[in-house]
């Protein structure tokens, strides 16, 4: 959690060397399912919605910060009832992204999501999922010289988000969450 913070705060510190920034705002459809200790689940579809600020380096290079509400979850089947775990996060993505010359992009980031709530198809408890979450992120998409964008990411759970037990034993369970998304950009004040 320690390098995660580092990395953050390094990040921030080398925006300030950025000479272009443009902020924005972006939303889209979340397919997400959990992942670890032979989990059977089927995907949930949920939703994220956000805003940015993406600070470039020159031509290609840039750092782009992000807060994001996300729906997650996953779909049990239990005796032959699907319940739905739903779990909103605000997560909070820092991506590093190289831009091709003609809109196209990659990115790869950290990403830290803070549990805001829970609901997990009846459950009475509120706490059977861990109140953070660590993930890495990777993308690609097209951004526009309007602004208009459009985007996909995988975020792949790196920790454990189960905190019960069962049998004696915490179960390896992690998020992983396909995104896809629309954003769009003010400030587009970039040569392309």
């Amino acid at each position: 959690m320690k390098k995660l913070l580092i990395f953050f705060f390094l990040g921030f510190a080398m925006t300030s060397n950025a000479q272009k920034f443009q902020l924005g705002a972006k939303g889209g459809v979340n397919i997400s399912n959990y992942t670890g200790d032979d989990i059977e689940s089927n995907a949930l579809v949920g939703f994220h919605l956000g805003a940015f600020i993406n600070f470039m380096f020159g031509d290609n290079l840039s750092l782009q910060p992000e807060v994001l509400f996300s729906t997650q979850g996953t779909k049990f089947e239990d005796a032959g009832d699907e319940q739905d775990w739903k779990v909103n996060y605000l997560n909070i993505p820092v991506m590093l992204k190289y831009r091709f010359n003609r809109g196209f992009f990659v990115e790869a980031g950290p990403q830290i999501g803070l549990k805001l709530s829970e609901d997990l198809g009846g459950e009475t408890s509120e706490d059977l999922i861990k109140n953070s979450d660590v993930s890495a992120a990777v993308g690609l998409g097209f951004h526009g010289k309007s602004g208009l964008g459009i985007g996909a990411r995988y975020n792949m759970g790196l920790s454990k988000i189960a905190d019960f037990e069962f049998e004696g034993v915490k179960p390896d369970v992690k998020n992983s969450v396909i995104q896809l998304s629309i954003f769009y950009t003010l400030f587009n004040n970039r040569d392309r």
